[in-house]
């Protein structure tokens, strides 16, 4: 075991990969499902109900199995950096080919055009993101050092993030009006610019050798399922695991709601990127005092602060008028310094539990915990847009168009209320969330002694 505390340049080029990551998935999250039903024109409910199947198909198999994998991989290179250096190339590509289908699709060739290209997408990001995110945890046992490991990660994770929200469109109506391609194709080549450089910012940390593991424990011998479900016996990352599900649940459908209710219910389109900015430059400000709060008070706490800021911000944004209005801004960059605790604090609770499990177990397996993680993110936020697309159809959304005012309440409801009470539920979870300062020291020193012992 190692308390190493890593140099300043180390963490900045660690925090690099997050940011093409960010971006592509920013991408995803704020403009996929508007993708498919304003640009390509497919219905909402088959574009959602696609996504999910694709996750509830794939997701529910390979994050596990492919944490499992990245635990017992051997090389030279070590377990986790071979599928940064090697998977970054086809990532790109699989990207790009989510943005480049073709319009005027059947709703069966749509569904699994949406289907395919998604599930091969997932796979290469899978195996990129369970790697990457593995190494926080071996890097350091330090509980502080962690926290600072992942504050760095997520400065990159927020201007990546602000990239993608507020520069996706911007790119697209660029390239469609001023360099006169189709609006497919602008999109199209949305997906490649962004592919790309999330290739690029994997791979200089991948081709690193700067970034090596302190901890030497052999990876569990357990069989690949009985490894990825006995994760579901630690009783903290169990709890872990359902604040992270309803978490992204409702952050995914702020994200994916959030086009909508700029443009429709506010009538301010021409602030859309102005708006995410203003959202994600506060999240991306208050990460540094985030880091300072979580010092003083744990992480859960601060979790469990930041998000009922944020909460009170989306039931603020409930009761707005449908007309423009400068409380906007103001929800804006109270909702950001709310959500800066969703970037800070759960990854750097996930390598404690990490550690928690090696006491019980005497193996390190974050592989297959961050790939547990991984999974639960990715189908709950699946299910989020899934949820969004139903929701569209059902009050009678229609793209493009003077909505209605169930129409409008649907997305007032899908954007502010639903996740307003998911938040809400939260809070008492991190509050009692059972690994504390105190707790992780007891842990740690325990590990010491089982390992002197052994």
């Amino acid at each position: 075991m190692s308390d190493v505390k890593l140099s300043f340049g180390s963490k900045i080029k660690f925090g690099i990969a997050d940011f093409g990551l960010s971006a592509i998935t920013s991408c995803i999250q704020f403009f996929m499902l508007f993708y498919y039903t304003d640009v390509l024109k497919i219905n909402p409910g088959i574009a959602g109900t696609a996504m999910l199947v694709g996750k509830l198909s794939w997701d529910l198999i390979n994050d596990g199995l492919f944490g499992y994998l990245c635990d017992r991989t051997k090389s030279k290179w070590g377990r986790r950096r071979p599928y940064l250096m090697f998977c970054s190339i086809p990532l790109a590509l699989s990207f790009w080919l989510m943005f480049s289908l073709p319009g005027g699709m059947k709703p069966v060739l749509a569904f699994f055009a949406i289907f395919l290209t998604a599930m091969v997408f997932d796979t290469f990001h899978t195996l990129i993101t369970t790697s990457y995110y593995a190494m926080t945890a071996e890097m350091t046992t330090d509980y502080d050092e962690r926290t600072s490991i992942a504050t760095y990660r997520m400065v990159f994770n927020v201007i990546g993030y602000i990239f993608g929200a507020a520069i996706t469109t911007v790119i697209a109506s660029t390239i469609h009006k001023q360099f006169g391609f189709s609006l497919r194709s602008a999109w199209s080549l949305v997906g490649l610019i962004f592919g790309i450089i999330a290739a690029i910012s994997v791979m200089l940390v991948g081709f690193s050798s700067k970034f090596k593991s302190v901890v030497n424990s052999a990876p569990s011998e357990m069989p690949a399922l009985k490894s990825v479900f006995s994760t579901l016996k630690n009783k903290p990352f169990s709890k872990f695991l359902i604040i992270a599900a309803i978490m992204s649940v409702a952050f995914t459908l702020v994200t994916t709601m959030l086009p909508y209710y700029i443009i429709y219910q506010v009538d301010m389109e021409s602030t859309l990127s102005i708006i995410m900015l203003l959202l994600l430059g506060t999240l991306g400000l208050f990460l540094v005092p985030c880091k300072m709060v979580t010092d003083r008070i744990g992480k859960g706490k601060t979790y469990a602060l930041g998000i009922g800021i944020a909460s009170l911000a989306l039931l603020v944004a409930f009761f707005l008028p449908n007309r423009e209005t400068v409380i906007v801004f103001v929800i804006a960059v109270i909702a950001g310094v709310g959500f800066s605790s969703q970037w800070v604090c759960p990854h750097s609770m996930m390598p404690d539990v990490v550690e928690y499990d090696e006491l019980l177990t005497g193996k390190r397996r974050e592989g297959v915990y961050y790939g547990m993680w991984g999974m639960v993110s990715k189908v709950t936020a699946a299910l989020a847009m899934a949820i969004s697309g139903w929701g569209l159809e059902i009050s009678g959304y229609v793209e493009g168009a003077q909505q209605t005012e169930t129409a409008l309440l649907g997305i007032r409801m899908l954007f502010a209320i639903i996740p307003f009470v998911l938040l809400a539920i939260c809070i008492p979870l991190l509050i009692k969330y059972p690994i504390t300062r105190e707790t992780h020291a007891e842990v740690t020193r325990a590990l010491k002694a089982k390992r002197k012992e052994s």
